[in-house]
């Protein structure tokens, strides 16, 4: 171990991990990163495909674009920025499903999403599930965005946290990668990798953090580890907080995965056009042509996700591939080649994609996110309210933790 004593050790080196780091290197605040990868970025992770283009295998959208800090982040680094519409703003494919179709779906999604704010008032709070109308033909099809856009299916989901999600319908993405693109903005801040974190011990005058690589002494601490490796290790502090554990609990992260495939032939198709395996039940969806490039980004949610990542990379391809077939004929998947997956439900150090809370939790977001005697504070984008399961939401709990340690730092 390199350094084992500083003022803040940070738990975690994923977005708000990196923001923290961030904020308080440049308060002149000594402080250390501990990431239990070989990498930074957490949920954010880019990687070159065979041919050369950045893929990102996590977080990959700037949401809420205009508003979002990483976005004068990504500008002030050089970065590109694409703001070609995404896919799920423009019309699909009409393959396996009519544009007439099509507008009877957006319609039904729109008046989901209507009800979804009434049912969100209701006491006690409602399952997200609340808010479709039985019987309606669009079902299947709104629960599979509903886990895409939570993780989990929609019965497991609050209605209130589901409303309480803020986003503005500006969508960006960085060509050289998301992930790639957080990883830098740690230039100069003092990073530990390959470390797991084993406990927090607060009994004392200065918290010791036990590592696999050794004991690092600290004044604070900043944690940012997911809600599911909080829930699986119990006893990561001591003493115990069981508190945070209960809130971790109650804030479970879904499953959300992303496979990308090779596409021969790919300019038949319209640059960052969308196909749906199925619309009546649990399908993925198909990002043809991301960034005009010959690939597809398939995009898996909820159970069916979490069904795959049991079934390994091979699983996802198949089903892809038969969703594809059924769709293109079977002479198709002569013109398709997987590139890679990343399951992250099995990823020891994420466990899940993003989080969502289960129905009558909405305030375990606050629970977790408030600090503990001024040593112990927390972060991620758990702790956000409106902006969860987003890198944003993670980098403004990590700026809103750092200033935290900042305040409790200065003099009385």
């Amino acid at each position: 171990m390199s350094k084992s004593d500083t003022e803040v050790a940070i738990i975690g080196g994923g977005a708000a991990g990196i923001a923290a780091g961030r904020r308080l290197v440049d308060a002149g605040i000594d402080c250390l990163v501990i990431e239990a990868r070989d990498r930074l970025g957490g949920r954010g992770w880019s990687v070159p495909a065979p041919t050369g283009e950045i893929i990102d295998l996590g977080c990959g959208w700037l949401h809420s674009a205009d508003r979002n800090p990483w976005s004068d982040i990504a500008a002030q680094q050089g970065c590109t920025i694409d703001k070609a519409p995404p896919p799920w703003t423009k019309p699909s494919l009409d393959i396996g499903f009519p544009l007439g179709d099509q507008r009877a779906f957006h319609e039904a999604l729109d008046a989901f999403y209507d009800r979804m704010e009434t049912v969100a008032q209701r006491e006690p709070d409602a399952p997200a599930a609340a808010a479709l109308e039985p019987g309606n033909r669009w079902n299947g099809l709104l629960s599979a965005v509903g886990t895409f856009i939570s993780g989990g299916e929609l019965v497991r989901v609050s209605a209130r946290d589901f409303d309480n999600y803020a986003d503005n319908g500006v969508n960006w993405r960085v060509v050289e990668g998301y992930g790639a693109m957080m990883a830098t903005h740690a230039a100069g801040v003092p990073v530990v990798l390959g470390c797991p974190v084993q406990r927090v011990d607060h009994s004392g005058t200065r918290l010791r953090i036990e590592t696999s690589r050794g004991t690092i002494a600290a004044a604070q601490v900043i944690v940012t580890l997911p809600t599911n490796v909080l829930t699986a290790m119990e006893d990561l502090f001591a003493p115990g907080l069981p508190d945070k554990t209960a809130a971790a609990h109650d804030l479970p992260l879904g499953h959300d995965d992303k496979l990308f495939i090779a596409l021969e032939g790919a300019a038949e198709f319209e640059r960052d056009s969308r196909l749906f395996g199925r619309t009546d039940g649990p399908t993925a969806a198909y990002h043809l042509r991301p960034f005009g490039r010959p690939m597809i980004e398939a995009y898996f949610g909820g159970a069916l996700a979490a069904e795959l990542e049991a079934g390994g990379a091979n699983a996802f391809y198949r089903f892809a591939v038969d969703e594809l077939t059924g769709l293109l004929g079977a002479d198709f998947a002569k013109r398709l080649k997987p590139i890679r997956v990343h399951a992250w439900g099995t990823d020891p150090f994420a466990r899940g994609a993003y989080s969502f809370a289960l129905p009558g939790k909405t305030a375990s977001r606050q629970v977790l996110a408030a600090p503990v005697d001024e040593r112990l504070f927390f972060a991620g984008e758990a702790c956000s309210k409106h902006d969860y399961s987003t890198a944003h939401g993670a980098y403004r709990t990590g700026i809103a933790a750092a200033d935290a340690v900042i305040a409790a730092r200065r003099p009385a």
